[in-house]
Parts: C-alpha cells; sequence; structure tokens
C-alpha cells in the first residue's frame, strides 16, 4: 500500500525483500540500494554494519545485498533481511539509494517496496516525489517497537552522495585519491644584470671536469688537539632495498596487543557498457583471493521471490521446451558453466551436467557453488575463481544456457557480477533477447601476461539443429573440445 511520508507500518512477516525500483532512459543515473544496520544510538557498531555492492552480505546473514534486476525501462535493485536473524542490538535498519553518475532530479518513478519473501504479497511502498540536487536519499527504515517491527517512510535527501550518508551514520569512507596537479611550465630564463660601473667582473669559472672524472673531495677540517675523531660513518644502504623499519615498542607485560584499525569501506565499483566493454581487474586491484561470479535473474512480469514458480508441463512444451528436459517439478532451469583454458595448453568445462563442478584449489581453480534446479535460491547461481592461481589462468568464458522450463531467454532479465576479494565489483546486465536463443556468452575472462581482463559479451547464441549449448560456445570462441551427451 502507498504511503505518505513520515508514516508507519506493522512489518508482520518475519522476513522481507527490499525493493528499490526507478525507471531507466536517456541521461538517467545508475541507482543503488543500501542498508545500514543501526543501534539505539542511531550509529552502527562498525564498518561491517554497512551492506552494499561492495559488502553484499552481513556477518550474521540477516541483511543481503541480491543485486539488480531490469524488464523494459524500469530497473530494481534488492535487499533481503531476515528480522529473526537481527542481532538484539540492532533496533533499526536504514534503507537507502544512491545515483551514481547524476542526481535524483533525474530518476524517474523512485520508490521502495516491502514485500513479504516467503509471499511474495506488497507489504508497503513509498514514492518519493520531491527529489532534486541529491545524489543519496534514506527512503524508509525497519525499526523496533516492542517486540515487533515497522516500517517508517522516511525520504530523507543527501547533496553529499553515499559517501556522506554513510559517513552520518559512522562509517570510515575511504577517500578518493586527489586528481594529480597540473605541472606548472618552467621559468623563462633571465638575462644576467648588468655589470655596474667601477665593479670588478666575476671571477673566472673554475675549468670544466673531465668527462668521466669525478672532483676530488674537500679535505676534512683538522683535528684539534685532544679530540676523539669522528664514528665512521654507516655502511652504505644497497641499491634498491630499504632500511630496516624500526623495532615496535616494547608491549608491557601482562597487556593485550592492540589490534591494526581495519581499512575503511571503498564505495567504487565498474559497471560495463557497450560502449565501455572492458577492465582490468589486474588494475583495480583484483590480484589474489576469491572471486565470485553470479548470475541473477527473473521472468519478465514475476517478483524476483517466485523464480521458481512452476509453469506447468503443457505450458512448457508450447514454449518449445524439450520434455526429457525438464526437472520433475517443472521449474525454471538456467545452468551457470564456463569454459577454461590454463596456461599449460590444458582445457575443459566446468557446469553441473555430468557432475563437471570443478575445485578452486587444483586445476582448473573453478568451482560451481550451486545448480539452482528451481530458481528459488534468492542469490542464483554462482561461480568462485580463485585469482590466487591466475598465472595459471589463460581464459576463462562464462555462459549460462537453458536447461529446462523455457525454450529461449526471451522474457528473462538478468545481471551479471564478479566480486573479487579484493577489488572494486564488476557488474552488467544483459540485453533483452530478440533470437530464439538458449545459450549466452556472458563475460570472458582474459590473462594477457601482466593483467587480468574482464570483457562483457552478453551474446545470444543459436545452436545448429542437434548441437548442444555447450557445443555452440565452444565453436563459437575456439577452444575445440571434444562433446558427448550428457545429463543431470
Amino acid at each position: 500500500m502507498p504511503m505518505p511520508k513520515g508514516s508507519n507500518v506493522a512489518v508482520p512477516a518475519t522476513s522481507v525483500r527490499l525493493e528499490l525500483g526507478w525507471r531507466t532512459g536517456p541521461g538517467t543515473p545508475d541507482v543503488d540500494a543500501s542498508a545500514l544496520l543501526l543501534t539505539a544510538a542511531g550509529k552502527v557498531r562498525d564498518d561491517a554494519d554497512f551492506v552494499f555492492y561492495n559488502q553484499p552480505a552481513h556477518a550474521s546473514g540477516a541483511v543481503r545485498h541480491e543485486g539488480k534486476r531490469s524488464a523494459g525501462d524500469t530497473a530494481a535493485d534488492s535487499l533481503s533481511v531476515d528480522l529473526a536473524r537481527l542481532e538484539p542490538a540492532v533496533e533499526r535498519v536504514v534503507l537507502a539509494a544512491s545515483a551514481d553518475g547524476g542526481a535524483f532530479g533525474q530518476v524517474a518513478g523512485l520508490h521502495i517496496r516491502v514485500l513479504d519473501a516467503g509471499s511474495g504479497a506488497e507489504l508497503a511502498r513509498f514514492d518519493s516525489q520531491d527529489a532534486t540536487a541529491e545524489t543519496a536519499f534514506v527512503l524508509g527504515e525497519l525499526y523496533r517497537r516492542q517486540g515487533a517491527w515497522k516500517f517508517r517512510a522516511v525520504g530523507q535527501g543527501y547533496a553529499t552522495g553515499l559517501a556522506g550518508l554513510a559517513t552520518d551514520f559512522g562509517i570510515s569512507v575511504e577517500e578518493e585519491p586527489p586528481a594529480p596537479a597540473a605541472a606548472a611550465p618552467p621559468a623563462a630564463p633571465t638575462a644576467p644584470p648588468a655589470q655596474q660601473y667601477g665593479a670588478y667582473p666575476p671571477p673566472p669559472a673554475p675549468p670544466a671536469q673531465q668527462y668521466g672524472t669525478y672532483p676530488p673531495p674537500p679535505a676534512p677540517p683538522a683535528q684539534q688537539y685532544g679530540t676523539y675523531p669522528p664514528p665512521p660513518a654507516p655502511p652504505a644502504q644497497p641499491y634498491g632495498t630499504y632500511p630496516p623499519p624500526p623495532a615496535p615498542p616494547a608491549q608491557p607485560y601482562g597487556t593485550p596487543p592492540v589490534p591494526a584499525p581495519a581499512p575503511p569501506v571503498s564505495l567504487s565499483k565498474v559497471t560495463l557498457t557497450k560502449e565501455a566493454p572492458a577492465v582490468s581487474l589486474t588494475k583495480q586491484g583484483g590480484t589474489s583471493g576469491a572471486m565470485r561470479v553470479n548470475l541473477n535473474w527473473q521472468q519478465a512480469g514475476k517478483p524476483a521471490s517466485r523464480l521458481g514458480k512452476k509453469l506447468g508441463r503443457k505450458t512448457m512444451e508450447a514454449l518449445g521446451a524439450r520434455g526429457a528436459l525438464l526437472p520433475r517439478s517443472g521449474d525454471l532451469d538456467l545452468d551457470l558453466c564456463a569454459l577454461y583454458e590454463l596456461t599449460d595448453g590444458s582445457a575443459g568445462v566446468v557446469h553441473p551436467i555430468g557432475g563437471n563442478f570443478g575445485t578452486p584449489h587444483a586445476p582448473p581453480y573453478i568451482q560451481l557453488d550451486q545448480d539452482d534446479r528451481t530458481g528459488a535460491v534468492a542469490s542464483g547461481e554462482n561461480l568462485t575463481v580463485n585469482l590466487d592461481h591466475q598465472d595459471r589462468i589463460k581464459r576463462i568464458l562464462i555462459f549460462v544456457t537453458v536447461y529446462a522450463g523455457a525454450a529461449s531467454f526471451a522474457g528473462l532479465h538478468a545481471t551479471v557480477t564478479l566480486q573479487p576479494q579484493y577489488g572494486a565489483p564488476v557488474d552488467f546486465s544483459l540485453d533483452e533477447c530478440t533470437v530464439p536463443s538458449n545459450v549466452c556468452a556472458l563475460a570472458l575472462i582474459t590473462n594477457t601476461g601482466s593483467e587480468l581482463v574482464v570483457q562483457r559479451e552478453a551474446r545470444y547464441l543459436v545452436p545448429a539443429p542437434g548441437v548442444s549449448p555447450q557445443r555452440t560456445v565452444d565453436e563459437a570462441y575456439g577452444w575445440g573440445l571434444n562433446w558427448s551427451p550428457a545429463s543431470k
């Protein structure tokens, strides 16, 4: 139900999904949803209480950033909140929006919906209608009142962006490096002053030092009688080495060591587009650790929590899906997969068909986390790439296939996010599918020898009759694998 600013409503559900929505169009900035977990004092306990695109899950598991979906000229970014799992110290969950590349005066249809995570029923809705130059908004908040939870429509804007909003609630935000100052042009040489009448000319310049010789060192001062010579100079530091750091002060006996302060939160991110389709993970800081590749999808006209809604066998047969491939539940089934080639020449595929889930700590250093055969998992499907072994990886092609439940990607809207353990996340949305395609190449990761580059593909492929989707991708990108029939 729509709510006026300042009003509140009871939230009877124990788990909710918060959907930030807006209309897209030319000149519309990208919009991101975030949540801050606050105590009774109105501040976070630490930076971990900030859930957003760079910190997609709270340590308690109670709040998660689910990612973006788009359908036509509308888009949404969602958060899930399990109210029953929120820690007792958390009294409020503030729901914020931030604009990337513009102000909210350029965003039409900005609103937030509170949905029952179980049934998908709308519990509350607040539409923001008075935005101008604000670059961040607190749209609403969930708060405890006498042991129950309520939602309040807030609508407070910030002109200082997500960084200013987060700082107000106690988050330490990493400062953007200042732009290097332009070097000043060299000053023009000035003419020497004229020689005054009666003055002596300056002494002649010393003879030029011959090429390859060094001037003699100055003579040391005479040692005074009865004094000690100075101590010898320390040995020269070898070129290219650093002197050892000074020893830390002694820790008083019986006192615990002081932990190093946590690094501030980074708000940087990268969105790939047709105009800017590639980015270097190396330059973004993604040089080690685990990188999570997430695919999140939604059927047109259906809320995200109903991704696993049964379509019915007759409906799917009408769509052209082959009955032999349908899971018994009759649900939509998409598979996230990866073709890989290592630097030693070995190559293969990671996909759930045949149980080829991969492994992260040995070749191929890729693992499919799960096979969501129902679409009911809110986080979609995920691959993990171990960047600690990126020197062994030559290239990886991430792709997705429609295994069952639909004839093609028509009417499906998906977002791909690559989240390195270190460095900014990389995301992009898929374009509308206009061909009878049941396989889509998502992203190509290439090791150039000096850096790891992610290239947005978003390329729908149409298999020839009798050719599997996996083999179709292989042939399009020249992997050269041998394929044999397999099933789940």
